[in-house]
């Protein structure tokens, strides 16, 4: 039915890559710290079993971390916090096998260890990542896939697949609205079908839905569901179970942890006071000057708009418009002439956000979540977009992962990007990590140095 997959191979190889490097680490530094032993066979023979300990630590904390379980639709971002938080416990787990064992094999220079065990897995691993994505990209090994039952929602997916030819999907239309068994399955095997994603909003019969599965089962073709957005059931709550019966309990997300929060509370702090004192007390006067003299008006812009728990507050902004009585209800257009030439820049570069840091040490805001939107665009699109108010869960954000994925702006089509959009936002309240965070941060960083060619 399918191709032939060598994943597995793929994935042994970059497996047996990985003990390479690390067998290769610390071999040099055992060497390098203990020369009398160099030409000792015995000791060498003793340290097999050292060697074979860590590999074995490796593998299963790698079960643990899923870093070989890398989806073809794994980010970057998520790429590097797997592997930080894998290399962190492997060498915190090394330093205890050192201080128990007392073996001079796990006692070498720790930190200099560390450092060049990441520095080489990192490169190695972000080497094989890319090349991986860059070969995918060129239409090898790619995955058959095809839709059924399609909705606004499989769209989305249809427009991620085409615009990610990273990800290494190959998309085979069905157009056949009627479904016949025997045509159906004569499709998958004519084409190598891998994948076989079916809306939860599909017009088939209960009987005909039944039949689909039957058959993907018998001819090994995999099913994915996609639900629909504005269905609320897959995003309320978790799967668990109570010995073996499933049960559905409501979700709950890694910052209704007081432990998380208080984290991301004490780095917003820390991090907005940095700036302000840094970089805003210099900052502010010239842009207030460019301001001042460039249009009439105040220097800053305030606008209501909704925060945490859909609670309203003052979102502060450098103002890029000229006074107007449409800002609180137009959203930016292509070209806005309302715009003035400094608040062009001001934009482009994100810098008219800056006075947001002092909205994140009030608690009204945070360093990263997901942007606030004027009032009116969350009264229009809430009813519009189911989960949309999954977004208020946590505090909103100066920068997000929605603007650094490139989704920023109403451009295109409206409706389309504005899920995507909260897709990203919600996906971000439900997987937020600290490690997330800075990375949002480190590509904020680029976007102001480049410019954001989405901002308008």
């Amino acid at each position: 039915m399918q191709r032939i997959r060598y994943s597995r191979y793929l994935k042994s190889i970059i497996i047996l890559l990985d003990l390479l490097v690390i067998a290769s680490i610390f071999i040099f530094f055992f060497i390098s710290r203990n020369e009398p032993l160099k030409y000792h066979e015995e000791t060498w023979y003793q340290n097999i079993f050292s060697l074979i300990l860590l590999f074995l630590f490796w593998m299963l904390l790698s079960g643990r971390t899923k870093i070989y379980n890398v989806q073809r639709n794994l980010t970057y971002t998520l790429f590097l916090e797997r592997l930080l938080i894998h290399f962190l416990t492997f060498i915190f787990g090394v330093l205890l096998i050192g201080k128990v064992s007392k073996n001079v094999f796990f006692n070498s220079d720790i930190y200099w260890l560390s450092f060049y065990l990441f520095f080489f897995i990192f490169l190695s691993k972000s080497v094989i990542y890319f090349t991986i994505k860059y070969f995918r990209s060129l239409g090898i090994n790619y995955r058959n896939v095809m839709f059924l039952g399609e909705t606004g929602s499989t769209e989305i997916l249809k427009t991620i697949f085409q615009d990610r030819k990273d990800y290494g999907y190959k998309i085979f239309e069905y157009d056949k609205s009627d479904i016949s068994p025997n045509e159906l399955v004569s499709f998958w095997k004519k084409n190598g079908i891998h994948t076989l994603f079916l809306s939860t909003e599909n017009h088939f019969t209960e009987n005909v839905e039944t039949e689909i599965f039957r058959l993907a089962e018998d001819n090994k073709v995999h099913v994915s569901l996609i639900p629909s957005i504005t269905q609320s059931d897959f995003f309320l709550y978790d799967l668990g179970y109570i010995q073996t019966q499933p049960v559905l309990s409501q979700a709950k997300y890694p910052l209704d942890y007081y432990s998380n929060f208080l984290v991301k509370r004490s780095f917003d702090i820390v991090f907005s006071i940095t700036i302000l004192v840094l970089v805003c007390s210099w900052l502010f006067p010239i842009i207030a000057l460019l301001i001042k003299t460039t249009s009439k008006g105040p220097v800053f812009f305030v606008q209501k708009r909704y925060g945490f728990h859909e609670e309203v507050f003052s979102c502060l902004k450098f103002r890029t418009m000229i006074v107007n009585n449409e800002s609180a209800t137009k959203t930016t257009a292509e070209n806005d002439v309302r715009i003035t030439k400094i608040g062009k820049f001001l934009r482009k570069t994100s810098l008219d956000e800056l006075p947001q840091f002092v909205n994140v040490l009030k608690g009204e805001m945070s360093i990263v979540g997901p942007r606030p939107h004027m009032l009116a665009v969350d009264n229009f699109y809430r009813p519009k977009i189911g989960r949309y108010s999954l977004r208020s869960m946590v505090s909103p954000g100066i920068t997000g992962l929605a603007q650094v994925s490139g989704l920023r702006g109403d451009y295109g089509d409206v409706e389309v990007e504005m899920k995507k959009r909260i897709l990203a936002d919600t996906f971000y309240v439900r997987n937020w990590s600290f490690v997330l965070d800075l990375v949002i941060i480190l590509k904020t960083f680029f976007l102001v140095i480049g410019g954001d060619k989405n901002a308008k």
